[in-house]
């Protein structure tokens, strides 16, 4: 029989998480499985998931310990016959254990145990460690090395974690954005672009420091495209230099196709889906090396890493791309090569070999 799996998580925005739950589902789907994706309502992910014709259900989830959204859960999870249970994002997590772990309720015949598996995507200590982190949980998946270690320092086992990388597929772009056309820029300035949700940790608020800090004659050459977020799209200037904000872009790898220079200033990263787009699309990115990000991009050969909070060497690190077409052309050059690394292939198979060894094992959540 085909594998039945419930893919659960309660993000309402367009994020590399709910990418990931994304491209799992399809992978699932193109492997004979019966995956069912429950998202929060309004989500989008819910939305792209049924547009791509599979199964999708939404549960409004008011926080993470919302026994109402954690019945519904459970019910659809007792519908669906899952085998598997996987949570993707953190109250995705409280909710399924909440749900697996209600009391029984009445029914005729009897289901079989469901096991939870829950994956972890950010690189910070955990909140209700001994709660939900407790032996419930069948197994956990870390997106990083980085991931794994911030776990195991808040008290799980090393042995309960799995490493499997986040993956996305291999951009095939024809027409890249004109962003210099589109904005009405010279053509000799060197495009930089911010991809992401414009959040604080993902180091949004370091962008006017970092560009105050680079040099004027250099600022006046460069342009900055921010991709991501929910401000309106327009003009403005950014520590000096000339920035557009686009807001959030549905086709987005055209979009950054269209840039010369990544800037990634997150402070805390689980790895960086965005990145690896970046490298795939022969962008170079200058990052911090925060959380799973030095897994991720080779220093000097793909990327440029800098000391977490270094703004000085971040804008120098900028300064040269910007200056120095010669070597960011090196550096774009071996970003496909390293972002293959980091394939949907390589994350799928990963999943499902946690999938196995749960399913061998035997160590589920009783639905009775």
């Amino acid at each position: 029989m085909a594998l039945r799996v419930v893919l659960v998580d309660a993000g309402r925005d367009w994020r590399g998480g709910q990418r990931q739950v994304f491209l799992l589902a399809q992978a699932l789907r193109a492997m004979g499985a019966e995956p069912l994706v429950i998202g929060a309502d309004r989500s989008r992910l819910v939305v792209r998931v049924r547009d791509a014709g599979l199964a999708a259900s939404t549960v409004t989830m008011r926080g993470d310990w919302d026994l109402a959204a954690a019945r519904r859960v459970r019910t659809i999870v007792r519908a669906w016959r899952a085998d598997l249970v996987h949570a993707h994002d953190a109250r995705g997590h409280a909710i399924a254990l909440t749900a697996l772990a209600l009391p029984r309720l009445p029914r005729a015949g009897r289901l079989p145990k469901v096991p939870l598996v829950v994956t972890r995507r950010v690189a910070r200590l955990l909140r209700y460690a001994r709660l939900k982190y407790s032996n419930r949980v069948a197994r956990f998946i870390a997106i990083s090395g980085a991931v794994r270690d911030a776990m195991v320092t808040s008290g799980v086992p090393s042995e309960r974690i799995d490493v499997v990388y986040s993956g996305v597929p291999t951009p095939v772009v024809t027409n890249p954005r004109d962003w210099r056309a589109e904005c009405g820029w010279p053509p000799a300035c060197v495009l930089c672009g911010v991809v992401g949700a414009m959040t604080a940790e993902k180091g949004v608020a370091e962008l006017v420091a970092i560009a105050q800090r680079v040099r004027a004659d250099v600022r006046a050459r460069t342009r900055l495209v921010l991709l991501g977020g929910t401000a309106p799209a327009g003009h403005g200037m950014i520590g000096g230099i000339q920035a557009f904000r686009a807001g959030f872009v549905d086709d987005v790898h055209p979009a950054v196709a269209g840039l010369d220079v990544l800037w990634h200033p997150a402070r805390s990263e689980g790895l960086g889906t965005a990145v690896i787009d970046a490298m795939a699309l022969r962008v170079p990115p200058v990052a911090f090396a925060a959380g799973g990000l030095p897994e991720l991009i080779e220093s000097g050969r793909s990327g440029i890493l800098i000391s977490p909070g270094d703004l000085d060497t971040f804008a120098a690190a900028v300064t040269r791309l910007v200056t120095d077409p010669d070597y960011r052309h090196m550096l774009a050059d071996a970003g496909p090569a390293r972002a293959a690394m980091f394939s949907v292939e390589r994350m799928v198979d990963g999943t499902m070999r946690v999938y196995d060894s749960v399913l061998r094992r035997g160590h589920a959540i009783s639905l009775d």
